[in-house]
């Protein structure tokens, strides 16, 4: 499984990559806010076009996903095109992010959908976000996504809220087999869990052979990202502070604890 960072602090980005486990890094336009204006606060004379440009020239030739803002086919195209032509010939690794579902009402659009489809066929890779059901991934499969994202952590955040459960923190676990509730399995149209939606979307990919690579998206704890990995998902977007925990485990300190306390004189002497 690939491993894409979820930030764009370019600290954290650069820290990562030296640690030799990032594969690709994921951004949308209020990270890349947030990180420009605490720069800005320390000082630092940048802006957001030169800031993504600073993460592209670090982070090539690995994907680096930038998003549109538009929430319509025209807008979102215009955009994609726009980010595309300014960015990707900095280091060839620019990915556009489009939503599967612009619409921010309760009603079908399919502009997302014929935004990829037109940007695919230009050969504009294309990473569809905001994946929150197995349909949803076929659809964007079927457009000519390179990449689509399940939201895992929103979707588990959903199904607490749907028993009311409001009450936890962002990176708590949700059990990977979801929560019962008066004897049966809490669910959104079936899926059980954001881990449950990306094995799904895993299962179909696998079933009919599609070539768009699935990213776990809103990843909230290593566990979760460990079960993420059991999927067989291609790939999973980590945020900085996930990819350290991931690293410790209290029986790991104690055996470096014991390892440093048992080291022999003898031995230290070899490295002098």
């Amino acid at each position: 499984m690939k491993i894409f960072i979820d930030t764009a602090k370019i600290d954290e980005i650069e820290t990562a990559f030296s640690w030799g486990i990032v594969d690709g890094v994921t951004t949308n336009p209020s990270l890349i806010k947030i990180a420009v204006e605490e720069l800005k606060n320390k000082g630092e004379k940048i802006d957001i076009e030169s800031y993504i440009k600073r993460i592209l020239e670090f982070t090539g030739p690995y994907p680096v996903s930038l998003e549109v803002i538009g929430t319509d086919y025209e807008s979102m195209y215009k955009e994609a095109k726009i980010l595309y032509e300014k960015f990707n010939k900095i280091a060839n690794n620019v990915v556009i992010k489009i939503p599967v579902n612009p619409s921010c009402e309760e009603k079908d659009d399919f502009d997302g959908l014929k935004t990829i489809y037109k940007l695919s066929k230009e050969g504009i890779p294309v990473n569809v976000t905001l994946i929150m059901k197995v349909e949803q991934a076929i659809l964007a499969a079927k457009a000519g996504a390179r990449y689509v994202s399940p939201f895992a952590g929103r979707i588990d955040d959903y199904l607490r809220n749907k028993i009311g459960w409001r009450d936890f923190k962002k990176d708590a676990y949700f059990p990977e087999n979801g929560i019962k509730l008066n004897q049966e399995i809490v669910n959104d149209e079936g899926i059980v869990s954001g881990v449950d939606l990306v094995k799904k979307i895993v299962d179909v990919f696998n079933k009919y052979n599609f070539k768009t690579e699935i990213i776990a998206a809103s990843i909230r704890n290593s566990r979760q990202v460990k079960e993420i990995a059991l999927t067989g998902c291609h790939i999973a977007t980590i945020p900085f502070y996930v990819i350290k925990e991931m690293i410790v485990h209290y029986k790991t300190a104690e055996g470096m604890r014991k390892f440093i306390s048992d080291v022999v004189p003898e031995y230290k002497e070899i490295f002098k």
